[in-house]
């Protein structure tokens, strides 16, 4: 078994109801070849960076779960034709490792604000340097 990361981005204009039969026919399909289902996390509707299909926005969905590479390969091919799939892609996942939403700010992030707020204040430009 190999841990896995896919990304989802389905079309926005499709309802729920077909957004859930698509996420239910996955995980079924993880389940019924042995694997285990971890979690299936909606990062909602966002933006695209450049059209797809001439749609502008998806949904976002994260699923996380445990699998051969045969599951994994059936699973590519079934989002390759399912319609309302814009986009997928498939990584090994790193154990260790957590990949969160873009609402979360990153420990890195959140690192750098504090370092910005912990530096002492620039003087002012106009500032004169003290007399020794």
């Amino acid at each position: 078994m190999n841990p896995y990361e896919i990304m989802l981005l389905l079309d926005a204009e499709l309802d729920d109801e077909r957004q859930k039969e698509i996420l239910t026919r996955i995980r079924e399909l993880v389940d019924t070849r042995g694997g285990s289902w971890q979690s299936d996390d909606a990062w909602g509707r966002r933006k695209l960076a450049f059209e797809i299909d001439k749609k502008t926005e998806a949904f976002y969905y994260l699923l996380v779960f445990d699998s051969d590479a045969e599951t994994l390969d059936e699973l590519t091919r079934i989002l390759k034709i399912t319609d309302g799939v814009l986009r997928h892609m498939a990584v090994r996942r790193i154990p260790t490792a957590r990949t969160t939403s873009q609402r979360e700010p990153s420990p890195h992030h959140a690192r750098e604000s504090r370092e910005s707020r912990e530096a002492p204040p620039a003087p002012p430009r106009d500032a004169v340097p003290a007399a020794e």
